[in-house]
């Protein structure tokens, strides 16, 4: 490992006040349709027929696709202006923090009641809603995975494509994409198990009152719950199962044995990954014809006007100067603080009007919650660590358990909930205690599919460097693998942690059987608040709950980060 020091760890100062001002704003803003709109319902029922799994199925994978494209389009431009541009990085890191920490239905009212305006006379406006809400489960932890793969990018590979004269273009597509390919696709794999946790809050879900409803596996499954309907429920879990089996199999195992091919090695493994449908694939006449005829000269073209239009970019950038460009900016920029300003203006308003009783519930509600999520990220470490290596650099091993896992995973754990809370009311100290176990459910996977991506990019030379001088045990954990898997498991860990908070809104306040169960929380004083519409309460609760996540990561987590690209970069 190469010690290079690239960025200075920064305290906690003016900008933050700033960014949590406008967070504040943007907040507001979108709680405030839900103020004064009108909200109705969506008129759709949904059905606990079984005969209707299979179309409900379709239609919830068809909103996770939508969701996960929209989410790895975000990723790759996020991601990329904020790993290149230091000034935005300033502003851009601290909002992705802040974004991930922010509960699901904290932005409800916005999005619903906004889309919902814009068709008033269909259900598109719900549809769209419904992906977004789910894109908001789905995309931070891929955005700070590719984040960060740029940041630890090896300082040979840079130099390697200075010299060959790179554009910026040619550089992202040959050297920053295929370098975080394997992070990337575990985190994708991630955040599609976490667009099934969250689907059962999108697809239906109460709002001042009122319900919206699309038809789908997610609703599905808490119809079934609400009403108490085993049978339904354990035919809707079944049929998740399947389809989750046939995803892994078509799709997930494929992409990840294709991308066990940009690890950065000079010693080929022994044990490939192999994949049946990849190899089929690959040998099939009609895709070899869709490649050569349609999808690579297609490529080709676009490659070649975004390589143009990089260059044409980079000249006007050079010869460009002060002038209408310079005022439009800055027109730009005060009629954003005039808005930010007016915005926060009505927030603090709006947070004048909680009552004494209400202010008095923030401080244990955060004390509550902040231990269920130590708790949670404690028991996960304890054993993702060492299954995740295990997984990452035993071949065999990843063959068995790498399908279990992502089924599991996938498996929403709001669906099983309802099942077992019974159980922990009777025995185990109630909800207080059985919400620790849902917070690990949904987000235990961050931290291990992290791992299991940081051990899959261990190159097999400092394995086979380590095996030759005989380092094993405690030793080959301290020197080889700690260190090479420290930048994924930070990584799973900052976003495990944000989507521990993000959970506690379905952990800490269920309905189950017709009757809600809640216990004292963060999560659950969001999820009543939005339930009633109780927007003071909303938002104060949201703005609370970004607080403590930045604060922590602050304080802890870039600490980590600037520690991880200082001292643990694998440098060739």
């Amino acid at each position: 490992m190469k010690v290079e020091k690239t960025i200075v760890n920064r305290k906690f100062g003016f900008l933050d006040i700033i960014i949590f001002l406008a967070i504040a704003s943007v907040l507001y803003l979108a709680i405030s349709p839900g103020i004064r709109g009108n909200v109705s319902t969506s008129g759709i029922q949904v059905s606990t027929d079984i005969r209707n799994l299979p179309m409900y199925v379709l239609k919830s994978v068809g909103r996770m696709t939508a969701a996960y494209i929209l989410s790895l389009i975000f990723t790759l431009v996020y991601g990329y202006i904020a790993a290149h541009n230091e000034k935005a990085e300033k502003i851009m890191v601290p909002v992705l923090d802040i974004l991930q920490s922010i509960p699901v239905l904290s932005f409800l009212p916005a999005v619903v009641l906004g889309l919902i305006a814009v068709f008033p006379n269909n259900n598109v406006g719900l549809e769209l809603s419904c992906i977004i809400l789910i894109f908001t489960g789905q995309a931070w932890n891929m955005t700070f995975s590719f984040y960060h793969s740029i940041k630890i990018l090896p300082k040979d590979l840079k130099e390697a494509s200075s010299v060959f004269g790179l554009n910026k273009w040619q550089n992202f597509k040959k050297l920053e994409v295929p370098f975080s390919i394997i992070g990337l696709v575990w985190n994708s794999m991630m955040s599609w198990a976490g667009g099934w946790f969250f689907l059962m809050a999108c697809e239906m879900f109460t709002l001042k009152g009122k319900d919206f409803r699309l038809p789908g596996i997610g609703s599905f499954l808490q119809t079934a719950a609400s009403q108490g309907n085993t049978r339904a429920l354990t035919w809707g879990i079944a049929a998740l199962i399947l389809v989750i089996v046939l995803l892994d199999q078509l799709f997930w195992k494929p992409v990840t044995v294709w991308a066990d091919k940009f690890k950065i090695e000079l010693t080929e493994s022994n044990e490939a990954p192999r994949s049946f449908v990849l190899t089929l694939l690959r040998r099939s006449v009609i895709i070899e014809f869709l490649l050569e005829k349609i999808f690579e000269p297609f490529a080709e073209k676009i490659n070649n006007f975004i390589d143009k239009f990089v260059v044409k970019l980079s000249n006007r950038e050079e010869t460009k100067g002060k002038g209408i460009g310079f005022t439009v900016k800055w027109i730009f920029r005060i009629l954003i603080c005039g808005l930010l300003l007016y915005s926060g203006f009505n927030a603090f308003k709006l947070l004048m009007q909680l009552s004494k009783d209400e202010w008095g519930r923030i401080l244990p509600a955060v004390g509550y919650s902040f231990l269920r999520v130590i708790a949670a990220q404690i028991i996960a470490l304890i054993w993702t660590v060492p299954v995740g290596v295990a997984i990452g650099m035993n071949k065999k091993i990843a063959n068995i358990l790498q399908p279990i896992i992502q089924v599991v995973a996938s498996i929403p754990a709001t669906a099983l909930f309802p099942v077992i809370l019974v159980f922990f009311m009777n025995e185990l100290g109630g909800l207080n205690v059985a919400s620790v176990l849902l917070m690990l459910m949904g987000t235990q996977w961050y931290i291990l599919f992290n791992v299991i991506a940081g051990a899959m990019a261990i190159p097999e030379d400092l394995k086979a460097a380590a095996k030759t001088f005989g380092v094993t045990g405690w030793k080959k954990w301290k020197i080889l693998i700690l260190p090479s898997i420290f930048p994924y498991l930070l990584t799973g860990m900052v976003t495990a942690t944000g989507g521990c908070w993000n959970a506690s809104i379905v952990s800490e306040y269920v309905n189950f059987g017709g009757r809600t169960v809640s216990t004292i929380g963060l999560g659950a004083l969001i999820s009543e608040a939005t339930e009633k519409g109780n927007y003071p309460l909303l938002l104060i609760g949201t703005l609370v709950m970004c607080i403590v996540v930045v604060g922590v990561n602050k304080t802890l987590w870039k600490r980590l980060y600037t520690l991880s690209e200082e001292k643990f970069k694998i440098e060739l």
